[in-house]
């Protein structure tokens, strides 16, 4: 690849653009649309680079959009590249990278979970996965949510008895655990089934997840069959509760499809220049559930924009399937075939369907598209009038598009965290939550004031250097504080002391009798203030209040409950999982081994005098 880029030019619009056709031949390539501040506005490609860029140049022509991207454009930069292929991996790339305001944009972005059957241990586990696939195993997947995978996996232990337990635990038991009493495992743990039967309920468990569920119904009615003529009843009831756990795993798949065996169904509905895109996951002949994104769209977008540029950036960090259906036909399907075939290792199919089963799917995601989209919009139009009804209440300039609201959670100052929420526009933005580990070794315990200004420093000494100018939607409009006109006043010291003097901040104190509904609102240079106790602007601030005090507080028990599981041994430098636990099955405990004397400690077996002495020196040093 070899790069171009030109001096930044003093005016702006397409006459701008027109003085880089010189400099352009027709090699495939990215292109990327600044503005006067060196701000990306746009992120593009091209087969031809010197054809793509001279559309821009003319003078009239183009959508609202489009013109309004020309009229802001103060220089270019142009990446060229071997293939049209390239240009378009590179493309989605640098729009996920740098979020160019005129680009479609796929915002949740986040990984889908799998089921995982182990394959480092002689008795399999089954358990839900998300992230890279680095553990040895076979991956089922993906799921649409965490909820799906957890309801399969409930069914599939009623139904094939596989252990969900960690391999520690496993080797640690001796009696069996509450799963076998439920009849969700076989309790290989203890030996109460043997290794060949067990691979062998994990061979069906891997069959079913492979579409071969009717092969599996057969097999258990088989056994159930054998079992009654043989006068067990006891083992044919329990063939037979597995079989009505497999039919029930089916039922809550909703319908599955009859020749679809692997495919996405991606579906887009746009309304009012927002999107809704609903992507239904089919693996195995089984719809795995389905799932809607929201992506940042103009106005005047087309489906086929939005949709081409939905599937290159969600598929940029996820595994594609053999057969990606779409809703409406996009400019570049060969070529997103080609770049997702390349990803996959294996042949990629892009189609929109006109018939049969296929076009009847889509309608069904269109459909679900449609109405999560009005959905939406009805939930953002009740928004914007709390919003608004926020900013009259507190004379701000305007609606917040971002608010953000600080907690803080501790017993006694022990486990102490911060908690950061926020809010806008479209509700809770919880990809956006923050938590904060209180680091400050010289606060008092239980004190507040110094816990808040660990967590504002920390945020907005970031915030300074991140985002200087402002301009990447990461600052607040306005601040909501836990508390009254001290922590209010503490706080904008805090500010002063960072030179942030600007950003409007509120005080949300109990008020009267400390009672939900009587709240005080405290401001910098204001007398306290209250709402109607009916007023919708009211419950919204409490809303947020409470979602802030219940994010804090479970961030503080989970972190309160790490420490309580937290095992001195764990610090000791080359201890690793295998020596804690022949040092813990020697002493019995972790305090045991802190008294041991070093003579003690080297006869544990598996343990060196050099580590021994490790581990004396260690715990004598903390005295």
């Amino acid at each position: 690849m070899t790069e171009k880029a030109s001096e930044k030019a003093p005016k702006t619009g397409h006459k701008v653009i027109q003085s880089y056709l010189r400099t352009l031949d027709a090699s495939p390539g990215v292109y990327r649309m600044l503005d006067a501040q060196a701000r990306v506005l746009y992120v593009g490609k091209a087969r031809n680079l010197r054809a793509r860029v001279s559309s821009y140049a003319r003078p009239a022509g183009h959508t609202p959009r489009i013109a309004r991207m020309i009229s802001q454009t103060a220089s270019m930069m142009f990446l060229t590249t071997k293939t049209e292929t390239e240009a378009l991996l590179l493309e989605q790339n640098l729009i996920k990278q740098l979020k160019p305001h005129f680009n479609v944009l796929l915002r949740d972005d986040k990984s889908f979970p799998n089921i995982l059957v182990t394959k480092a241990h002689d008795y399999p586990m089954i358990k839900k996965h998300r992230g890279a696939k680095k553990e040895k195993g076979a991956y089922y997947g993906p799921f649409a949510s965490a909820g799906a995978v957890n309801r399969t996996l409930a069914q599939l232990q009623r139904v094939f008895l596989l252990r969900n337990c960690s391999d520690a635990m496993f080797e640690s038991r001796t009696r069996p655990c509450l799963q076998y009493q439920i009849k969700r495992c076989t309790a290989p743990c203890v030996g109460h089934i043997s290794k060949s039967d067990y691979a062998a309920s994990v061979a069906d468990a891997e069959r079913y997840l492979s579409g071969k569920s009717t092969e599996i119904q057969a097999k258990l009615a088989a056994q159930m069959a054998e079992a009654s003529e043989a006068l067990e009843f006891e083992r044919a009831a329990a063939l037979r509760d597995r079989i009505k756990a497999l039919t029930q795993v089916q039922t809550n798949q909703g319908i599955n499809p009859r020749t679809v065996d692997e495919a996405d169904i991606v579906a887009l509905h746009l309304e009012k220049g927002q999107a809704c895109v609903q992507v239904f996951f089919i693996r195995a002949g089984q719809n795995w559930g389905n799932r809607d994104f929201y992506p940042r769209v103009g106005a005047d977008v087309e489906e086929a924009e939005v949709l081409e540029a939905f599937v290159g950036q969600f598929y940029d960090t996820k595994e594609p399937p053999r057969q990606v259906i779409l809703s409406h036909p996009i400019e570049n399907a060969d070529l997103m075939a080609d770049a997702l075939t390349g990803k996959l290792g294996r042949k990629v199919e892009v189609i929109v369907p006109k018939r049969g089963e296929k076009a009847e799917l889509v309608d069904g995601a269109v459909r679900n598209a449609r109405e999560s989209l009005g959905r939406k919009m009805a939930e953002t139009a009740t928004q914007a009038k709390l919003l608004k009804g926020l900013a009259d209440a507190f004379d701000l300039d305007g609606a917040p598009q971002r608010i953000e609201v600080y907690d803080n959670s501790h017993i006694q100052g022990t486990n102490a965290v911060g908690a950061m929420i926020v809010a806008g526009p479209e509700g809770l933005m919880k990809n956006s939550y923050r938590k904060f580990n209180i680091r400050g070794d010289d606060l008092t315990p239980g004190d507040d004031f110094g816990m808040m200004k660990e967590v504002l420093t920390r945020r907005f000494k970031r915030l300074l250097k991140e985002d200087p100018d402002r301009d990447q939607g990461l600052w607040p409009d306005l601040l909501l504080i836990d508390g009254g006109a001290g922590q209010v006043s503490a706080v904008a010291g805090i500010m002063r002391e960072m030179g942030v003097e600007d950003i409007p901040m509120v005080g949300v104190a109990k008020g009267v009798d400390r009672d939900h509904g009587k709240e005080e609102f405290h401001r910098i240079g204001q007398r306290p203030m209250a709402l109607r106790r009916n007023d919708p602007v009211l419950y919204f601030i409490q809303r947020l209040r409470d979602e802030a005090h219940r994010f804090a507080i479970g961030t503080h028990r989970a972190k309160r409950a790490k420490s309580a599981v937290a095992n001195p041994l764990d610090e000791v430098p080359g201890v690793g999982a295998a020596r804690k636990r022949a040092l813990l099955a020697h002493f019995g405990s972790a305090k045991a081994v802190s008294r041991a004397n070093l003579s003690d400690l080297k006869a544990v077996d598996g343990v060196s005098e050099g580590l021994a002495q490790k581990v004396y020196d260690f715990f004598h040093e903390k005295g």
